[in-house]
């Protein structure tokens, strides 16, 4: 759930801080009001693609900040560990952008990717509009969806997926170990079979010269 968003410094916002609360929450207000411009707003904080109008005119910097409450099963947890940045309760998102075009993006205040940013955003928010594809179309949360809907815990899969993966890195690692061992085996009997042609004798050095 999208706790609050603040904002500095974005298209026609000085400042800015709101508050949500649990439950359904309306934003409502006629044509021109900025309804469009905090969606472009939250949008930003969650990777999105933004307007190249982005920073309040005359602003050195703009940033926007979107707290989330995760839930334990939430799978902002699973794409948080798997992209080491702190998992916690509260998910705190924050975007900005300087004079110079230039954005960097932070997750409970650990520097991240756009990409990890996007890809929080796509189990975070959901946008329904007239041009917007609903959720139920996108193919990505199919199996999300439907585990979901049969209640059925994914995590003991994802621990066996994550230990056959490591089990095929380490048995490749053992395998190039094996052939490194043979190229060296190959050598060294390549080497005692000449010496073994050669056939020295002790003291034959001062004979040969």
């Amino acid at each position: 759930m999208l706790r609050s968003l603040e904002v500095r410094d974005i298209l026609l916002i000085d400042r800015l801080e709101l508050d949500f609360r649990p439950g359904l929450n309306v934003l409502t207000g006629e044509t021109g009001a900025g309804k469009s411009i905090l969606l472009d707003c939250l949008g930003f904080a969650l990777g999105w693609e933004g307007r190249p109008d982005l920073l309040r005119s005359g602003a050195s910097g703009g940033e926007v900040t979107a707290c989330f409450d995760i839930e334990t099963a939430h799978p902002a947890r699973a794409l948080l560990e798997e992209s080491g940045l702190p998992v916690q309760d509260e998910l705190v998102l924050r975007r900005s952008v300087r004079a110079d075009g230039r954005t960097s993006a932070h997750a409970n205040d650990r520097r991240c990717s756009r990409d990890v940013l996007r890809r929080l955003a796509e189990c975070l928010v959901e946008l329904h509009g007239r041009q917007d594809e609903a959720g139920l179309l996108d193919q990505r949360r199919h199996r999300s969806l439907l585990d979901r809907f049969a209640g059925i815990d994914t995590a003991e899969v994802g621990n066996a997926w994550k230990s056959w993966r490591a089990a095929e890195a380490r048995l490749k690692e053992a395998q190039e170990s094996a052939a490194a061992s043979r190229a060296d085996i190959e050598f060294l009997e390549h080497t005692v079979s000449e010496l073994e042609d050669l056939d020295p004798k002790a003291g034959e050095e001062a004979a040969l010269d």
